[in-house]
């Protein structure tokens, strides 16, 4: 059915165990999708059809759990240990709020709650496998991701969850035609905020930003709680970024401040709209503030790097020894880096070592931006032609990224190709606050290539 005409089916009242039950699925469903936020997929994707899509590479949003819901599953599975959909509802109550504190030992915990779950109820336990595949993408381990999702829409064919963890592993593996195929029978099955969010990623994979902006906005107009409408407020400022448009950016984060205080999401995209009206202790402070509620990587590199464009290469360097001491962690528990990991080792410590980190992770996930953080290793490196073909790749899908322009223009015109790097770096540069260190690399860049004779 297509997400334009949809129909509610007549229904019965829940008997008042179904609704208890149903209660519960709800509680696991709603917290699915949120954690599954991510990946990508599409609605009507076909080549022809009309379109409709949701995310899959996106930040994810960071609203935490309450912590009284937590302790109310907690207290729930305690006095009924025998109850499969209470612990499927905590482990992946578990799995969101490690996403929002940065905590690996929360996803342990979120593990322990889903084996428990599953051995209570072995067959037919969709929520659990759900949420193993859901666990199994926020470390980042999208094969094992898409085992279980395969796994959970075997065991339950209408999950629209399900599908959705499934879009979220292909999107990641690369395996982009699946992941809208994922999408779409997603979005078949419950055309909502989290299906049409999927769909718009897969329309801002391939560079169709207008088409990406009227899907989140229904996606937002679809938004069931404030976490929804948070994320959807984010990734709209995103996009209103990417179209150097930062006023924008600024309302659409502030609106969804107003629907959710405190989202780290939103705070940092919200510094930098900020960074590119050029307000940087607004953007510092937003930086901070975002950190204070999660310190993900990437917030502490882009607050790092800022520090350093502006001189304080003291305060740059705590958040650069956090991002160490989180990849420490990171490789006790032989777990494939980030691309922020990635490209921090490439321009803060030792290229060949971001090379290997890059080759490991590109072999577990051949997503474009896992390419592209492989190309600037190699570029930094100093194997530009090799850099090249990653570069290539990572674009090819069409997808419009300052950075990634940046780096491909980088690369080319190290191997002496001036008039692509121009073209790149002139669509780098409309964005022109894309980086804090590296939007004045590229200005530099273009005037020395316009300049050459």
């Amino acid at each position: 059915m297509h997400p334009d005409h949809t129909e509610t089916p007549h229904r019965p009242p829940p008997t008042p165990s179904q609704g208890k039950s149903r209660r519960l699925r709800n509680t696991v469903v709603t917290l699915a999708l949120g954690a599954t936020m991510f990946a990508s997929g599409a609605v009507m994707l076909a080549p022809g059809q009309t379109t409709v899509a949701p995310p899959a590479g996106h930040g994810q949003a960071a609203t935490s759990v309450p912590r009284g819901s937590i302790v109310a599953l907690q207290a729930r599975v305690t006095r009924l240990p025998k109850d499969a959909g209470g612990w499927a509802a905590l482990g992946m109550a578990y799995i969101q709020q490690a996403r929002t504190t940065a905590d690996p030992a929360t996803y342990d915990r979120a593990e322990k709650a889903l084996r428990t779950s599953l051995t209570v109820q072995g067959e037919d336990n969709t929520d659990a496998e759900i949420a193993m595949g859901a666990l199994a993408a926020a470390r980042h381990d999208f094969p094992t991701a898409l085992r279980w999702a395969r796994t959970a829409t075997t065991s339950s064919l209408y999950s629209s969850p399900a599908y959705g963890v499934l879009a979220d592993a292909y999107t990641q593996l690369g395996r982009y035609d699946e992941a809208d195929q994922a999408v779409q029978k997603m979005t078949d099955l419950r055309p909502d905020a989290a299906s049409l969010a999927r769909a718009s990623y897969a329309f801002e994979l391939k560079g169709d930003i207008g088409r990406a902006r009227n899907l989140m906005r229904r996606s937002l107009a679809a938004a069931a709680t404030p976490a929804d409408s948070a994320f959807a407020h984010n990734i709209l400022a995103t996009l209103d970024l990417q179209d150097s448009a930062p006023r924008a950016a600024l309302t659409g984060t502030q609106a969804g401040l107003r629907a959710v205080p405190g989202d780290s999401a939103l705070l940092e995209t919200r510094a930098r709209a900020h960074l590119a009206l050029g307000n940087t202790d607004k953007a510092l402070a937003d930086y901070r503030a975002a950190i204070a509620v999660a310190p993900l990587p990437h917030y502490l590199l882009g607050l790092g790097e800022l520090e350093q464009s502006l001189g304080h290469r003291e305060q740059a360097e705590e958040q650069y020894a956090l991002l160490r001491a989180q990849d420490r962690i990171r490789k006790a528990a032989g777990t494939p880096a980030d691309t922020d990991a990635i490209l921090f080792e490439a321009d803060h410590g030792n290229a060949n070592n971001a090379v290997k980190m890059a080759e490991q992770t590109l072999r577990a996930r051949p997503f474009v931006a896992v390419h592209d953080a492989y190309a600037w290793a190699l570029h930094r490196a100093g194997r530009d032609t090799e850099a090249l073909v990653q570069a290539d790749e990572a674009l090819a899908l069409g997808t419009r990224s300052a950075l990634l322009r940046y780096h491909r223009a980088v690369i080319r015109n190290a191997l002496g190709d001036s008039e692509t790097a121009r073209r790149d770096l002139t669509e780098a540069l409309r964005e022109p606050g894309f980086h804090p260190l590296h939007a004045d690399a590229a200005r530099d860049l273009l005037r020395r290539i316009d300049t050459t004779p």
